[in-house]
């Protein structure tokens, strides 16, 4: 005799509801949650379920006891196993950085563009792995990159960009647990534009319109410290960024995370990032007991830093096609978006770079 099924909790109530009645949800999420919902919530029979969904009851038994055994969670795909890689973050990374170099750089006189028959020898003599035509061209197809159209803001001169990535990789792979790591970094020329005619919202059968003409009101600099554990973004917004700016936004940093007996930053190599004649962070970090870390990212490499995803998404969401009447309205709505993500949408970046661009989850 099959025993009662439980009552849902709120928590998954809400998350079928999202899954069941959401408009952009993958079909096999809405599937497993019409299951759950027509047997937890209708308190149909498997057999009826089965048909409702069409799929067949030992599908729908699937599901019911994954649901009971891990509740919602129970119904992700599982992990599956397969053949570990064979090339590791940093080699991806330094294929990267190869295919950006001139093939001058590494013995082919007289070659100006890269071929992958030339990129893989190259890879194979000068960086010391056996890495196949194919697994080159797929770390490059990954990365948007093409041998014959270098993206040369991807290249890095650095003579220590092994060393670099790898312990930056390093620290988002495995973070020291007595540690807080944050990524810092500006984001300049948020430009406070007026459209000179409203904004027209898509409606069935046309798009969304903005004015090509507007306004200008002005600058403003987001300076950000993304949380690499939690998600959460400390910003402060205003029209400068001058070191002194920088310092009192460490100031706000040291605050946030008073409790914490180590604070690792990662950042790009900007000249108010280092100590200069005024030796500002060796003096900042004496007033904090040293429990400031500073490590920076390779020379033309800042796309390491974890903190320019949130700044695409805030591009993408909050700047791109915004209608703002002034300066001071830019800084609110940012800082106002900020809030938001700290409170609903805040999450960690998933990190599964190899050698790849930096890859987020769930961001809309």
């Amino acid at each position: 005799m099959n025993l009662p099924l439980p009552e849902l909790t709120a928590d998954q109530r809400k998350a079928l509801r999202e899954w069941k009645f959401g408009q952009k949800v993958e079909h096999r999420l809405w599937l497993r949650a019409s299951i759950i919902w027509g047997l937890f919530h209708h308190r149909s029979s498997v057999a009826r379920v089965a048909a409702c969904v069409g799929v067949t009851g030992r599908t729908v038994r699937k599901w019911r006891d994954r649901f009971l055994e891990a509740g919602v969670a129970g119904l992700y795909d599982r992990p599956r196993s397969g053949r570990p890689p064979r090339f590791g973050p940093e080699q991806r990374c330094e294929v990267i950085a190869l295919a950006c170099d001139a093939p001058a750089n590494y013995g082919f006189e007289g070659q100006t563009l890269w071929t992958y028959d030339t990129l893989t020898d190259a890879v194979q003599r000068r960086l010391g792995f056996a890495m196949s035509r194919s697994s080159v061209w797929r770390t490059l197809e990954q990365n948007a990159l093409r041998p014959h159209r270098v993206r040369m803001w991807l290249h890095s001169p650095d003579p220590d960009f092994k060393p670099k990535v790898n312990r930056i990789v390093g620290l988002y792979r495995d973070p020291p647990d007595d540690a807080v790591i944050v990524c810092i970094d500006e984001k300049t020329g948020m430009q406070a534009l007026e459209r000179q005619h409203e904004t027209r919202r898509a409606i069935p059968g046309r798009p969304g319109r903005y004015e090509y003409e507007y306004i200008r009101h002005g600058t403003q600099s987001l300076l950000a410290a993304f949380d690499i554990r939690t998600g959460r973004v400390t910003a402060r917004c205003g029209p400068t960024r001058t070191a002194e700016d920088l310092v009192s936004f460490l100031e706000a940093v040291a605050e946030a995370y008073r409790e914490a007996p180590r604070i690792i930053v990662i950042w790009d190599n900007l000249n108010i990032h280092h100590d200069g004649p005024q030796a500002r962070w060796s003096r900042f970090n004496a007033r904090h007991s040293g429990k400031f870390e500073f490590v920076y990212t390779p020379r033309h490499a800042s796309w390491v830093n974890q903190v320019e995803i949130f700044f695409s998404i805030l591009q993408r969401r909050c700047l791109k096609h915004g209608d703002f009447h002034s300066a001071e309205d830019l800084r609110a709505r940012v800082l106002a978006f900020i809030d938001r993500w700290n409170t609903e949408e805040g999450h960690p970046f998933q990190w599964t770079f190899r050698g790849y661009p930096m890859q987020e989850r769930a961001v809309a």
